[in-house]
């Protein structure tokens, strides 16, 4: 492609060479530059891609994007522009032929509730025949090809990669989720979404490399409203009116008031032998009962964004209900079943708020007894263990402290934390480092009524000690245990 052509979306000035040049690549890894190649000098927290312009330009760049001048030879073009991060968006959509205006583009932001909207909304839709790609924190779902996730929101040449593979698959819509960092770092300009969502927010993802304020975290989020045709919001939410601040978009709203466009009532938790769910009567836009195998008030809320958006895709009122009774996702309040006698689950939470929403969601069920498993990532704030370790103490009836993923830390060490943690409560507990025993231990000390919830990984395949991740999924290990158990093991 010319790279006048892949500047076509730019503000820019050539202060070296010409445009009138073919481009091979669009490449931000000094490490991979090859020929010809087109290299946009992206600043991050801890580099800076305008220190690699004299190299890139020997390993054979034609073109060099910066936001301000560097030394490359003449024969290499040298293109200034305001915001490289913003100018390789935008280069990205050209260079694979604008994929998103193609396809039916929904893009969900919030503090909690994105990954299970999103899959949520996939299940709806191709319960109803509409092909639908999904892109979040989990994986990028592409018919039946999966990519593992790095980010909850691809850097932009991955994201716009990801998009074309979509129109070539035949995928009439996408629904994916829109982290603040993205917006932040542009890795959605270019792209004008047909559904914007907000879920919720909540003070999060706020310190050193995040958001440097709570303030510019709610501000980030706002930008995909002036980034979208429609806009469906959380009207309960206490912040929905800054983040509605200088929105373009149309304005519509779910939540369980009934001055929301879209709202619940008469909210049942359902639970039988082996299961939990809920149940509620969707009132307003549309009118019908719904029920979902994801316990708690919170996948309500999942579940009304999810018919909220469905909505204007024509869904049937019977598609939608099929579709919600049905959706899982992995790792997020995961029922795997073990025994007829307990509730066994698997979920993400791996933070102190997390840990606490879903402990007790959970509690609202009146389990017998409510046991947590789980551990702490090491290299992490040590804050985050004794503030886990106090939310299990308090909320649970007993806890099972294991390993997560330690990384270069001591497990013990990091355990120690946790224990601290729970020691300001009147919490009961145990420890079992190897994170397969803690399980065993907590399925073999199951009893009638419990609800055990194993916590910090989620989706997660893998434990990262000493830099390396070795392969763990919990669902194997359980399958194993129950298997050996059999066995007599």
């Amino acid at each position: 492609m010319i790279l006048t052509q892949l500047l076509e979306k730019v503000e820019y000035e050539v202060v070296q060479g010409g445009t009138d040049i073919e481009i091979s690549a669009i490449i931000n890894d000094s490490r991979k530059v090859k020929p010809g190649c087109v290299f946009p000098c992206i600043r991050g927290v801890s580099f800076d891609g305008h220190r690699f312009a004299a190299e890139v330009a020997r390993k054979g760049a034609a073109a060099i994007v910066a936001q301000e001048k560097v030394d490359v030879p003449e024969n290499v073009t040298l293109v200034i522009v305001p915001d490289t991060r913003t100018a390789m968006a935008r280069m990205a959509c050209a260079w694979f032929g604008y994929p998103a205006e193609k396809l039916k583009m929904i893009g969900i932001t919030g503090t909690k509730g994105k990954t299970t909207t999103t899959y949520m909304v996939k299940g709806i839709l191709e319960a109803a025949g509409i092909r639908t790609g999904l892109i979040g924190t989990i994986e990028t779902l592409i018919g039946d090809t999966k990519f593992a996730s790095a980010n909850t929101t691809p850097e932009s040449l991955v994201l716009q990669e990801h998009l074309a593979r979509m129109v070539k698959a035949g995928c009439e819509a996408v629904v994916m989720e829109v982290s603040s960092q993205a917006l932040m770092m542009h890795r959605v300009e270019g792209i004008t979404y047909d559904i914007g969502v907000f879920t919720n927010i909540s003070a999060d993802h706020v310190g050193p490399g995040e958001h440097s304020s709570f303030e510019d975290y709610m501000e980030c989020k706002s930008r995909l409203f002036r980034m979208c045709r429609a806009g469906i919001f959380n009207g309960d939410d206490i912040h929905l009116g800054r983040v509605l601040e200088g929105h373009t978009c149309t304005v519509e709203t779910f939540g369980l008031r009934p001055s929301n466009d879209l709202y619940a009532e008469k909210i049942s938790l359902i639970s039988r032998p082996g299961y939990l769910g809920t149940g509620f009567d969707v009132k307003g836009t549309m009118e019908f009962h719904a029920e979902t195998d994801i316990p708690g008030k919170f996948s309500v809320y999942n579940a009304l964004c999810a018919i909220a958006i469905c909505r204007h895709f024509g869904v049937e009122e019977e598609q939608l209900k099929k579709a919600l009774s049905e959706v899982k996702v992995r790792g997020r309040v995961e029922m795997v079943k073990v025994s007829d006698d307990f509730i066994f689950l698997i979920d993400y939470a791996h933070n102190a708020m997390a840990l606490e929403s879903i402990l007790t969601t959970l509690r609202e069920y009146h389990p017998a007894r409510l046991v947590a498993v789980f551990g702490c990532g090491g290299n992490r704030a040590r804050s985050r263990r004794y503030e886990m370790g106090e939310v299990s103490g308090r909320c649970a009836d007993y806890t099972i402290i294991t390993s997560d993923n330690p990384r270069y830390e001591n497990p013990e060490a990091i355990m120690d934390d946790i224990e601290t943690g729970i020691r300001r409560t009147n919490g009961k507990y145990i420890r079992i480092t190897d994170r397969k025993e803690a399980i065993r231990a907590a399925i073999r000390g199951g009893k009638t009524g419990d609800v055990i919830v194993l916590a910090g990984k989620g989706h997660e395949d893998y434990q990262e000690i000493c830099g390396k991740k070795y392969p763990m999924d919990e669902r194997v290990l359980i399958a194993e245990i129950l298997e050996e158990e059999k066995k007599g093991i």
